[in-house]
């Protein structure tokens, strides 16, 4: 590999590879409230919390660590992703800035690793590949969309799984094409729950996505999205994420706060 390639992906890995404790949008809450109460010395009597409408869609329905089972903002102002989103205080590693999509991406690829017994070294560069992808993925798209990141880290884990069954770029690409083709449109409304579910649901399309590779079934440019070319498609995948899906995303904020008004 080319020595400024490979120093590319290892400095993105190192950006985006950080461990974190618990969903990011109420601790990004939490700690903005610490600081209030630091400032001034003493418990604020009263605040005022102003978001973001993807901070409150993802913040709303996640319980918070060491508050007793409390979710939401008012509580924010302190299967893994089930785990994760119903208060668990282990840290995960987080990728393109979500601790859901850093376990997609990586603990399939884990599991299926050991049941191939595979290397050690060819497990790194199984996950690093399935990392590097989802991040590939989800930098046209976003941190935060309508748009769910873990059909991104379901169809990495996919071509991850792929390249430890001896997957070249042809295997990888088809895979990637195949996993976007039957998840993409997928939505976010909020961490939750339900994540661990969307999660085995995305991390079964990029398996598919790769069975049907090797068994000679694929989806091909002009169907649905698609286009000829894997690049190609992750375009129009982020396209719609990004742009057609903007509209989405401000019509889920509204079903999901109009009963708290």
């Amino acid at each position: 590999m080319d020595k400024k390639l490979y120093d590319d992906f290892l400095n993105i890995l190192k950006e985006e590879l950080l461990p974190a404790m618990g969903c990011t949008e109420p601790i990004a809450i939490a700690y903005a409230a610490a600081l209030a109460k630091n400032t001034l010395g003493q418990l604020p009597e009263r605040l005022e919390i102003t978001v973001s409408g993807n901070i409150l869609k993802n913040v709303k329905s996640v319980i918070v660590p060491c508050t007793g089972g409390l979710k939401g903002v008012i509580a924010a102002a302190a299967a893994g992703s089930d785990a994760r989103m119903n208060g668990c205080s282990l840290p995960v590693v987080i990728v393109s800035g979500s601790g859901n999509q850093g376990m997609t991406a990586s603990l399939p690829v884990v599991v299926y690793a050991k049941h191939l017994n595979s290397p050690r070294e060819k497990l790194i560069r199984a996950v690093a590949l399935s990392d590097l992808l989802t991040i590939h993925l989800k930098t046209g798209i976003g941190r935060l969309s309508a748009y769910c990141g873990a059909v991104s880290a379901g169809a990495g884990a996919g071509a991850g799984v792929a390249y430890l069954n001896g997957g070249g770029f042809e295997e990888i690409a088809h895979t990637l094409v195949n996993a976007l083709a039957i998840t993409s449109g997928l939505i976010c409304d909020g961490a939750k729950s339900s994540c661990a579910a969307k999660i085995a649901s995305a991390v079964d399309a990029g398996l598919l996505g790769y069975e049907m590779y090797r068994r000679g079934s694929q989806f091909y440019g002009g169907d649905g999205i698609l286009r000829n070319g894997v690049e190609n498609t992750i375009d129009n995948v982020c396209d719609l994420a990004r742009v057609g899906m903007k509209e989405t995303d401000e019509e889920i904020i509204r079903l999901m706060i109009k009963d708290l008004a």
